[in-house]
């Protein structure tokens, strides 16, 4: 894990990869850039540069965002629940 003080964070980061990396936020649905895109290759993390996902594992989830059914290193990605939808609209 690398440890950065906000104030770094906010410096090397854009105000919306901030808030995405680091707040636990998203991108509109259905308008990331990454969405369709069909090239191979490795999806990096844009915070630290680490490999997250390989291109072999995208697929169309159907939901707004890309989606991937593997990582590439466990240790990579932090795996959480989220029902914040959930439970804000039912």
């Amino acid at each position: 894990m690398i440890k950065k003080s906000k104030e770094e964070w906010k410096k090397i980061l854009t105000p919306e990869r901030y808030n995405i990396l680091r707040k636990k936020g998203t991108e509109k649905p259905f308008t990331g850039k990454l969405l369709k895109n069909k090239d191979s290759g490795t999806y990096i993390c844009a915070g630290c540069a680490n490999p997250l996902f390989s291109s072999d594992v995208k697929f169309d989830s159907g939901s707004g965002w890309p989606s991937f059914w593997d990582v590439i290193s466990k240790g990579s990605v932090e795996i959480r629940s989220d029902y914040k939808f959930w439970h804000k609209t039912h």
